[in-house]
């Protein structure tokens, strides 16, 4: 492309001086103005030699570097530093907000990942466990206390070879008791799974949020805590041995 671009503009050069000797001397005699001066075609290749020299120039640049061009002004490329980023605290917010752990990503603290995406895999077991629990326990007081015989879904949860006897009232109501407390049980478990997820997608946002607001907090080393031993005088007597005390002294430079 650059190649052809090239020789259309040699050409033009080439037909320029044609135009200027033949057709422009009798249009400035038409209208009384003076020929274009001969110097003007060696100063018009020297620009468009020029031109040429400047792109070729600037397609030999890294990739990194390589200007764009748009609306006649050129930006550069400027590789961000890395070393100097700071994070924006809503943006890590926001990022947060709609997908977890997308704010641990932007900050930068992927060893975050583990405990957020665990977290809310330890929950969603913990909460399908619990209501599959809960169903199977419900079903079970559903059938021990109707009278229907062909419903013994509770003989599942004795032990091998044991059933439940439909005509022993006292064993009907002892065990209608165990599988309404159970029942009870996982379904308080499963709503508290539940809870717990919510907390641990909230703590990853508030955790995203801190996290780049504390990346712009001042840790140089102006910062400093000095702790060291110091006598106190107390003033209780004018005798310095008994007036003065051993302390620690704490000095905080900021």
């Amino acid at each position: 492309m650059m190649n052809i671009i090239k020789r259309t503009i040699k050409g033009l050069v080439r037909v320029l001086p044609f135009y200027l000797f033949t057709f422009l001397p009798l249009t400035s005699v038409a209208q009384d103005i003076d020929p274009a001066p001969l110097d003007s075609i060696a100063i018009l290749e020297a620009k468009v030699d020029s031109m040429l020299a400047a792109d070729s120039a600037l397609t030999a640049l890294p990739e990194e570097l390589q200007p764009v061009i748009a609306n006649d002004t050129v930006k550069v490329k400027v590789p961000r530093d890395w070393a100097n980023w700071k994070p924006n605290p809503q943006k890590a917010l926001w990022l947060a907000l709609v997908l977890p752990g997308a704010g641990q990503i932007y900050n930068r603290k992927y060893w975050k990942l583990p405990i957020v995406y665990g977290g809310f895999v330890g929950c969603i077991y913990a909460m399908t466990w619990n209501d599959m629990m809960y169903k199977d326990y419900s079903q079970a007081y559903l059938d021990i206390m109707d009278d229907d015989p062909g419903t013994q879904s509770y003989n599942k949860f004795l032990h091998l070879g044991q059933k439940i006897d439909s005509s022993n009232a006292q064993q009907v109501k002892q065990y209608s008791e165990i599988f309404k407390k159970r029942k009870d049980k996982f379904r308080r478990w499963r709503d508290l799974s539940f809870f717990v997820m919510v907390g641990v997608y909230a703590l990853s946002v508030i955790d995203a949020y801190v996290d780049a607001e504390l990346s712009q907090f001042d840790i140089s080393k102006d910062l400093s805590l000095r702790v060291a031993p110091a006598v106190i005088n107390n003033n209780s007597s004018s005798n310095p041995l008994e007036s003065s005390s051993f302390g620690v002294n704490c000095s905080l430079n900021f």
